[in-house]
């Protein structure tokens, strides 16, 4: 199996996630850095961590999805290869269009940082397959831009198809819907604002975030 963790200038998560997708795998990621034109040949798994990817000028994101690394991403995601973006990574993947809608402001315009419960939705996904529908997990969130906005329609369409992975039991960032993470049509692309690369280890104050790893990584081994 061979993994990908894309770390961008300002990233600060390529490191956190590296540490969970090879305690879930037992195989240590390729790191790949975002000037880099290609990904290495045969990838089963990319991950686009959280941080401040060149600061969060402009828009949270918007910088790093013209990175020359994307273009080779976004193939490698329409090919069908599996996707993470967590936090600035979910932002990345809004601003390059594998996800629709955007991450906005917080809603009372302040960084939050504390671990959140959340409603499993969908578990149809391979990154969602370790769950249960209507579980409630805790992973910690950390951002100031994880507002999630898109026109109503949108919105419609995400709930309707089934892509509404994860939702806010406490929403404490205005996201339309209580949305915490949403999937592709295609279903290999998961954005999500909370951090379930910090809920790996007890030593973390929790272990929720592990089955998402373990699922995508197990069902990727056995297909």
């Amino acid at each position: 199996m061979k993994l990908a963790v894309i770390t961008f200038p300002g990233s600060n998560c390529d490191r956190d996630m590296a540490v969970a997708l090879e305690r879930a795998s037992g195989v240590a990621p390729v790191r790949v850095w975002h000037g880099d034109s290609e990904l290495p040949a045969n990838l089963d798994f990319i991950a686009l961590p959280g941080g401040f990817s060149y600061g969060d000028y402009l828009r949270s994101g918007a910088m790093a999805a013209n990175s020359p690394i994307m273009r080779a991403v976004i193939a490698e995601a329409k090919r069908g290869v599996p996707v993470l973006g967590v936090c600035n990574g979910f932002q990345i993947l809004t601003e390059s269009g594998l996800l629709p809608g955007a991450l906005m402001r917080n809603a009372r315009q302040t960084f939050i940082c504390r671990t959140v419960p959340l409603e499993v939705v969908e578990t149809g996904s391979l990154f969602t397959a370790g769950y249960t529908a209507g579980q409630t997990i805790h992973i910690p969130v950390a951002h100031h831009d994880g507002n999630y906005f898109a026109d109503e329609q949108t919105l419609d369409r995400l709930e309707g198809d089934g892509r509404v992975a994860f939702r806010y039991l406490a929403n404490a960032n205005g996201s339309q819907r209580n949305i915490a993470g949403i999937l592709n049509a295609s279903g290999n692309v998961l954005g999500m604002m909370p951090h379930p690369e910090r809920a790996v280890d007890p030593a973390h104050g929790g272990t929720d975030g592990l089955a998402l790893f373990k699922a995508a990584l197990e069902r990727l081994a056995t297909a």
